[in-house]
Order: structure tokens, then sequence, then C-alpha cells
């Protein structure tokens, strides 16, 4: 089972910026999907989760508005479309697939409820 997260780069204050990750090895349709990052010098946080069967999205208070997570079952990828980018979301950007297939906000946000986690991908917004 990997996870490929992709997409991440610079971007000035304002700008978008849409990440992917990819799944192998397992089928990722029924199964919850997050994304959290992680700041220099701070913990890992949540962002976004899409639930599996029910499609729910889950957002962070820190990004509600500006961020969208989708899936595209075919590609067997979720992405995590980012808009209205802030200095604040700099940080490595991680993909991760819930032990659940419906979970709940609770759980969606809840780090120890991923099994797989990809390596993640930078992202660096410029003021």
């Amino acid at each position: 089972v990997q996870l490929q997260a992709s997409g991440g780069g610079l971007v000035q204050t304002g700008g978008s910026l849409r990440l992917s990750c990819a799944a192998s090895g397992l089928p990722f349709s029924r199964n919850s999907v997050g994304w959290f990052r992680q700041a220099p010098g701070k913990e890992r946080e949540f962002v976004a989760a899409i639930s599996g069967t029910r499609d729910t999205p889950y957002y962070a208070d820190s990004v509600k508005g500006r961020f969208t997570i989708s899936r595209d079952n075919a590609r067997n990828t979720v992405y995590l479309q980012m808009n209205s980018l802030q200095p604040e979301d700099t940080a490595v950007y991680y993909c991760a697939k819930s032990r659940y297939d419906d979970c709940s906000s609770y759980k969606c946000s809840d780090l120890s409820e991923y099994d797989y986690w990809g390596h993640g991908t930078l992202v660096t917004v410029s003021s």
C-alpha cells in the first residue's frame, strides 16, 4: 500500500494550489482519507478529510471556506484544492487513509485513526 502526495510548491499570498493523493495497492473509494500538515517546529495537524462511502467533507476551522477536499474514485485519487493561501498555510502536507470507511468528524480529525500515510509535499506561501 502506497500513498503518493503531490502538487506542492511555492505560491504567493492569495494564490492557489491543488494537492493530489494517489493510492496504489488498495482501492481508495470506500475509505475515508485525510489531509494533515506539519509546519516547522509544530505538531502535525488536521486539515481536511472526506469520508468513504458518503463523501462527507470535514475541515479544520482554519481552512474552512478556502480549502476543498474531493475524490476521483476512477483515478483512485483524493484532491485538496487550496485557495486564498496565507503564509500560515506553509507546511508539509500529508495524506493518509483512515481505519474507517465513514469516519465521524471527531475520528476524521484524529491522526491516530489513520493507518497509512504518504510522504509529504511541501507548500510554501510567500508574503
